[in-house]
């Protein structure tokens, strides 16, 4: 169910229903009940009026006018010739029944509605049954074809016993009714609730509709916050949430502008050489000159792949690209494997590229592997760039309990001190180097990605002393 009204509208039907079922269900009961004790109430308070009505001393003439008027209050009289009764009452008097005995078993007194032998079950042996008081009270009798709830009543001062009894289908035809009446208002009112239900649901979503428009009626490149207002407390998150996102793509967006314009203006000047040297190596009719245009394009290739692989190193070290793996690793091993690499460029200028350890404890730490080799290649390949033939460059590598220590020495020209905080904005160049001006902003980036801090001072061999720390 992907909507989030039909969603909600189900839940709270679904709750309502239930709620109104199992209301409905106690109330049905508890009516039956109150129903079962009112009808018993009535059938023992028609007991003692008939033991009052019926006494020891009445002639049979009289109990006869008293069974006429009894048929005629019940709503009851014989047909002519004596077959049945017609009812003249309420439909549910001829339901009721009583029969009053003396002590002999003989019946006095009955209603039309019962024949002479509808209780002779609770009466079959009459001189045991008047001496077994526990016939007195609640019965229930089965007689071909109904039940009755039969209450028995013994008169010990005129030796009488009286049974009045009723249809136990009465009783559950009335709490049926009850049932239905009572159920009746919910069927018809539960379509009425759920619309009304799904008009409130409507109404309290309007604000997420509001956002969800003003989302889609937005231009792509429109990435400024969204404002609404007022919010309401729940979509205050998603709001903040958005807002956050679109500065994060605005930045994301706003940095690769930065590097695509950057790598333009930096390739820009190489391209251009390469493009005069190539063309003075097609246009040269003496062959020494064609040969030394074509010299001169080596430095220029190398400069530019210079250039692309710094810009290349940067934009894997952006916040929005770079995925560090954090691994325990070996920093010692790690510069031994990078130096290896690097010495041929040491050694064609005839540099002296040494590695010193020191300290107590082994070199390990969790960093990435690929990031802090980028920043050895950087801070290497600067101080040999930097460092004049015949010049040296020193590392040194230092263990404390929880960071690692970092020095790379060189004997070249150094970085004044006014300048040491600039060379690491990106494109700033120191000097006549042939970088991009890229080298110490990467080495910077990759120490903030492992939480640690770079200095720039004198180195005690002349130039220029990169210190780095690295927690462990």
């Amino acid at each position: 169910m992907r909507s989030i009204r039909a969603r909600t509208l189900a839940l709270v039907l679904g709750v309502l229903s239930l709620s109104l079922s199992l209301i409905t269900y106690k109330g049905y009961r508890d009516a039956q009940h109150e129903i079962e004790e009112l009808f018993d109430a009535q059938l023992a308070q028609t007991a003692r009026l008939l033991a009052g009505l019926v006494g020891r001393g009445m002639a049979e003439r009289e109990r006869e006018e008293v069974q006429a008027m009894l048929d005629e209050a019940l709503g009851l009289q014989f047909l002519p010739g004596g077959h049945g009764a017609l009812s003249l009452g309420h439909r549910y008097e001829g339901k009721l029944a009583f029969q009053v005995f003396d002590e002999q078993g003989r019946l006095l007194l009955h209603s039309a509605s019962a024949a002479h032998t509808l209780f002779s079950g609770l009466l079959a042996e009459v001189p045991a049954a008047l001496a077994d008081e526990r016939l007195v009270g609640y019965h229930l009798l089965e007689t071909e074809p109904f039940r009755w709830r039969v209450f028995a009543l013994h008169d010990r001062i005129d030796r009488r016993w009286i049974l009045v009894g009723e249809r136990e289908d009465v009783r559950g035809e009335l709490a049926g009714k009850i049932a239905q009446r009572s159920l009746l208002p919910d069927l018809v009112g539960l379509p009425l609730l759920a619309l009304l239900v799904w008009l409130a649901i409507g109404c309290g979503l309007t604000p997420l509709e509001r956002m969800v428009g003003l989302i889609r009626a937005r231009d792509p490149n429109n990435l400024a916050p969204l404002l609404l207002a007022p919010l309401p407390r729940e979509l205050e998150p998603v709001m903040a949430a958005l807002n956050r996102l679109l500065l994060q793509v605005t930045q994301l967006l706003e940095r690769e502008r930065q590097l695509l314009a950057a790598a333009a203006h930096e390739l820009r000047t190489p391209l251009a050489v390469l493009r005069i040297h190539a063309q003075n190596a097609l246009e040269a009719p003496d062959p020494a000159d064609r040969d030394e245009a074509l010299r001169q394009l080596g430095p220029g290739v190398e400069r530019a792949t210079r250039v692309v692989g710094q810009l290349l190193a940067l934009a894997r070290l952006e916040p929005a690209a770079v995925q560090l793996n954090m691994i325990p690793l070996d920093l010692a091993v790690l510069l031994r494997n990078e130096l290896a690499e690097l010495t041929p460029l040491a050694l064609a200028k005839r540099q002296e590229l040494t590695l010193e350890t020191s300290g107590a404890g082994g070199y390990e730490l969790r960093g990435d592997a690929p990031s802090l080799a980028i920043l050895v290649q950087n801070l290497v390949a600067n101080a040999v760039q930097y460092t004049p033939d015949g010049g040296r460059v020193r590392l040194q590598l230092e263990a404390a309990a929880d960071s690692l220590l970092l020095r790379v020495l060189d004997s070249g020209p150094g970085i004044p001190p006014a300048l040491r905080e600039k060379v690491f904005e990106r494109f700033f160049r120191e000097g006549g180097g042939q970088g991009a001006g890229l080298g110490l902003s990467i080495v910077r980036r990759a120490v903030e990605l492992h939480g640690g801090e770079i200095a720039l001072g004198e180195s005690p061999l002349g130039g220029l002393e990169v210190s780095v720390y690295l927690p462990r």
